[in-house]
C-alpha cells in the first residue's frame, strides 16, 4: 500500500500591493519580485540590491568596528618588531580558512607568524590555557583567535597575567560579560540591519586583513587568495549569504575556478569539480569542497588542511588534497554506520520521540566528530529537535551535539539544562554539550519539559516552505536562468521551493546503486508537456499515488552534451481539488 512522507506545508503569504510595486519599479518577472519578497526584500531598491549587490553604498568597516583600528595598531606594531605572533584557530572549515587567511596575510606582510588549534576529541572547541601557557613559553607576544575566544574568558585573563597582548576575531553569540582582551573583533556586536552582521569566522578575518594591508599599502597580490579563502569558508560555514557576504560571494565564486592558491586547485581536481570554467556554485562549496575540508577537522589533523591551503609546493597540494579526499571517504562511512545505527534504535523505540517532543540518543562508541552531521540528518528525516551524545575517551562523561527545527531553539534548551550540564555552547539551530554520564536521565527529563514548553505535536514533521506556485508550461531553461540572477542561494537565501498541482505520474522506478532513489516522469492536466524528477531517497514510498500536489526544487541535468531541466522533489501531498 502506498504512504506519503509525513510533512507540513507552509505557503509565504500573499502581498498583491508590494508584488505590484516592486514589479512596475524594478522590471522584473512576478516569479522572481515574489521570490525575492519571500526573503525580505520588500521595496524596489532593496529587491534591486538583493540583485546587483554593487548598488549598495557599504560602510567602511573601519567605521564600523570599534576595534578595528586598535587591532590594525596593535598588528603594525608586532610586524615592525618582529614580535611573535600566533593564530588560535578552530577545527572547523570555518575556523581553517580562517586560520590559513591570516597566516598568508601576515606572512605577506612580513609578520613572524604561527598558529595552534585545540584538539576536537581532547581539549574541544576554542582558546584554552594550556595553548596560552605553550604560546608564552615559545616567546610568542600577541595572540589573534579566528573563530573562537568570544567566550574564553579564564583563557584571556590567562594571558594577560602572562604580559601578552590579544586580539579576539569571532563570530559566535556574546555572553553576558565580555572577555578582558585588547580588542574585540565580533560581527555580533553590531546592529542586526548592518550589512556586516553575518559574518562568518573567515569574514571577520578577512576584514582585519585587508584594512592592515591597506594600511601598510601592501594589497596588491594578496586580494584574489584572500577572497577565495573568505568564499570557502562562508559558504561552508553556511552563514547567511547576504549583506556583504553576498558582495563579495559574488566575485569570489567567479574567482574559483582560477584559484591562485595551489591547495584550492589541488582539492577541485581529486574532487572532480576543476573542469568547471565559469563560476562555481555554493553547491560545489557545501557539498564537494567544505565536507573535504570538514573531515580532516572532525577525524583527522586540521594541520593537513592549513597545509593544504598555505602551501606554495604543487607536490605538497596534492599530497594534502587528496587525504581530504580519504579522510572525507572514511567519514562519509562513520557517518552511514552511525546513522543506519540511530535510526534502528529510533524505530525500534515505541513513540519515544513522538511523546517528548526531542530526540535523545547516547552511545558508548559513536565517534564523537560526525555526530553532529548524524543529528542534522535525523532532524531533517523526523523533523525533531535531534540531541546524539558518545562517551568520551575516559568513559566518565558524554560529549554531544544538537540539531533543531524551525520552532526549537538549541541554545535556549541548552541553558534549560544547565544544572545538569558540565559545559554547553552554540546558537539557535546548532550545539555542543557534555555531561556526567549520571546525569543523562535528568537531562533527558529537563529537555522533554522544554519541548512541551515550545513544541505542539504538529509540528513534528518536515518543514517544507513553498515560494510560489508553477504550471508545467512556465517550466523553461530561461525560467532557470532568470532564477540564477538571485544566485548565490544559501542561508537565508534558499534556492526557491515551487509548488504544482494536480500533477500526474506517467512512469517511476527505483534507481541507484543502492536503489534508494526515485525516478518520475510527470506531467500535468491536459498540457501534454512532461519533465522529468528525481526523489533523492524516496525508494520507500515508491509506489507513489496519482495525482499528486509536488514540490520541488529546477535543476539543470546535463548528459551526453544535452540540458534539460529536471524537477528535484522535495514534498508531495494528495491531489488539491
Amino acid at each position: 500500500m502506498s504512504h506519503l512522507p509525513q510533512q507540513r506545508w507552509l505557503f509565504y503569504p500573499d502581498n498583491a500591493q508590494i508584488l505590484q510595486e516592486v514589479v512596475t519599479e524594478t522590471g522584473l518577472s512576478p516569479l522572481i519580485a515574489q521570490i525575492l519578497i519571500n526573503r525580505g526584500n520588500i521595496t524596489p531598491s532593496a529587491a534591486e540590491i538583493f540583485v546587483n549587490p554593487d548598488l549598495e553604498e557599504l560602510p567602511l568597516p573601519i567605521d564600523v568596528f570599534t576595534d578595528l583600528n586598535a587591532s590594525v595598531e596593535i598588528l603594525i606594531e608586532a610586524i615592525a618588531k618582529k614580535s611573535k605572533i600566533a593564530i588560535c584557530g578552530d577545527y572547523d572549515a570555518d575556523g581553517m580558512t580562517s586560520t590559513a587567511l591570516l597566516l598568508r596575510a601576515f606572512r605577506h606582510l612580513g609578520a613572524d607568524i604561527d598558529y595552534a588549534i585545540p584538539s576536537r576529541l581532547k581539549e574541544g572547541y576554542g582558546l584554552n590555557i594550556r595553548i596560552i601557557e605553550e604560546f608564552a613559553a615559545e616567546g610568542v607576544e600577541l595572540i589573534i583567535t579566528v573563530d573562537n575566544g568570544i567566550a574564553a574568558h579564564e583563557a584571556v585573563a590567562r594571558a594577560k597575567e602572562l604580559g601578552l597582548q590579544i586580539i579576539i576575531t569571532d563570530h559566535h553569540d556574546l555572553p553576558a560579560t565580555l572577555p578582558v582582551a585588547d580588542a574585540i573583533l565580533n560581527p555580533k556586536m553590531l546592529p542586526t540591519s548592518c550589512p556586516f552582521w553575518g559574518l562568518a569566522g573567515v569574514g571577520m578575518a578577512y576584514v582585519l586583513a585587508v584594512t592592515t594591508a591597506q594600511r601598510l599599502n601592501k594589497l596588491t597580490g594578496l586580494t584574489s587568495s584572500l577572497l577565495e579563502l573568505f568564499t570557502l569558508g562562508t559558504i561552508a560555514d553556511m552563514a547567511p549569504l547576504v549583506g556583504i557576504n553576498r558582495r563579495l560571494l559574488k566575485k569570489g565564486l567567479r574567482r574559483l575556478p582560477k584559484s591562485e592558491i595551489l591547495g584550492i586547485q589541488a582539492l577541485m581536481q581529486v574532487s572532480g569539480i576543476s573542469e568547471k570554467q565559469a563560476q562555481l556554485d555554493p553547491e560545489d562549496i557545501g557539498f564537494t569542497l567544505g565536507p573535504r575540508i570538514n573531515a580532516v577537522g572532525r577525524i583527522g589533523d586540521p594541520q593537513v588542511v592549513i597545509e593544504l591551503l598555505t602551501t606554495e609546493d604543487q607536490g605538497i597540494a596534492l599530497e594534502r588534497a587528496r587525504q581530504c579526499e580519504q579522510l572525507n571517504c572514511q567519514r562519509q562511512d562513520l557517518c552511514k554506520e552511525i546513522e543506519e545505527e540511530a535510526i534502528k534504535l529510533v524505530e525500534t523505540t515505541v513513540n519515544s520521540w513522538q511523546n517528548n517532543r526531542v530526540l535523545v540518543l547516547t552511545s558508548t562508541k559513536w565517534h564523537h566528530g560526525v555526530i553532529g552531521l548524524v543529528a542534522s540528518h535525523l532532524a531533517e528525516r523526523y523533523g525533531v529537535p535531534t540531541f546524539i551524545a558518545t562517551l568520551d575517551k575516559e568513559g566518565t562523561k558524554l560529549k554531544g551535539s544538537a540539531r533543531t527545527i524551525e520552532e526549537f531553539d538549541i541554545f535556549a534548551a541548552l541553558s534549560f539544562c544547565d544544572e545538569q550540564l558540565e559545559s554547553y555552547g552554540g546558537h539557535r539551530a546548532a550545539g555542543g554539550f557534555s555531561l556526567p554520564t549520571e546525569n543523562l536521565a535528568a537531562f533527558q527529563a529537563r529537555l522533554r519539559e522544554f519541548a512541551h514548553q515550545c513544541l505542539k505535536p504538529e509540528d513534528l514533521q518536515p518543514l517544507i516552505k513553498i515560494d510560489a506556485q508553477v504550471d508545467f508550461p512556465e517550466i523553461t531553461l530561461e525560467l532557470y536562468q532568470e532564477l540564477n540572477s538571485l544566485n548565490p542561494w544559501g542561508t537565508e537565501n534558499e534556492f526557491p521551493i515551487f509548488w504544482t498541482p494536480r500533477v500526474r505520474i506517467l512512469e517511476q522506478s527505483i534507481i541507484g546503486k543502492t536503489r534508494e532513489h526515485l525516478s518520475l516522469k510527470l506531467t500535468q492536466g491536459n498540457t501534454g508537456i512532461t519533465h522529468k524528477a528525481i526523489a533523492w531517497r524516496w525508494a520507500c514510498f515508491c509506489p507513489l499515488p496519482s495525482p499528486l500536489d509536488i514540490a520541488y526544487k529546477l535543476q539543470e541535468n546535463t548528459w551526453q552534451g544535452n540540458t534539460e531541466l529536471q524537477l528535484q522533489i522535495v514534498g508531495v501531498r494528495m491531489g488539491s481539488i
